[in-house]
């Protein structure tokens, strides 16, 4: 006779196959994620000893069905451990993860506004720009945006300015945080 899971509602059958499959792929992007990080990160990482060493194993191969092949096997070997034994890696991974986001965002928004700079209504901007931050050298934020206007009209010209305003943005940034 079948037995199906309405047969007896009360009994537990325990995780359904596709669970089983989500969890399966989640710690394999987990294992993914590990191999990937720089090694002075992973050292700060609390990890069983037997999977540090195979996470060292996989950053050797280089060859790409093998690495795949290997990175599986890590993957089982860190579904043997309790899923509490990599919850503080998650946990940082995602803060890290966050932070890294933020980071972003805030280069993207010093970008824009360095593009605003150097736009059309860069005056007003700048103007704008030198209101909020009363510290900043007027003089040499105003010659930045010439030079990195000019660096963008000329073809084979280096962006020097154009960083270096990236920089002064970032400085005042940084400063605003502080």
């Amino acid at each position: 006779m079948n037995r199906t899971y309405t047969d007896d509602p009360g009994h537990d059958y325990g995780p359904t196959r596709t669970q089983q499959r989500r969890d399966a792929l989640a710690v394999l992007e987990l294992a993914t994620q590990l191999v990937e990080l720089p090694p002075t990160r992973l050292a700060k990482l609390e990890l069983p000893d037997d999977v540090r060493d195979e996470i060292a194993h996989v950053r050797r191969i280089s060859s790409h069905i093998a690495r795949k092949r290997q990175l599986a096997f890590l993957a089982k070997l860190m579904r043997r451990h309790d899923s509490e034994a990599f919850d503080a890696v998650r946990a940082a991974l995602g803060e890290n993860r966050d932070r890294q986001r933020q980071e972003t965002a805030a280069m993207h928004r010093l970008e824009a506004l360095r593009e605003r700079l150097l736009g059309d209504d860069g005056d007003s901007v700048a103007t704008e720009l030198i209101e909020q931050h009363s510290g900043i050298d007027r003089q040499h934020l105003r010659a930045l945006i010439r030079q990195a206007r000019v660096e963008q009209a000329t073809p084979n010209k280096p962006p020097r300015a154009f960083r270096e305003l990236f920089q002064l943005l970032k400085s005042l940034k940084d400063e605003e945080a502080q």
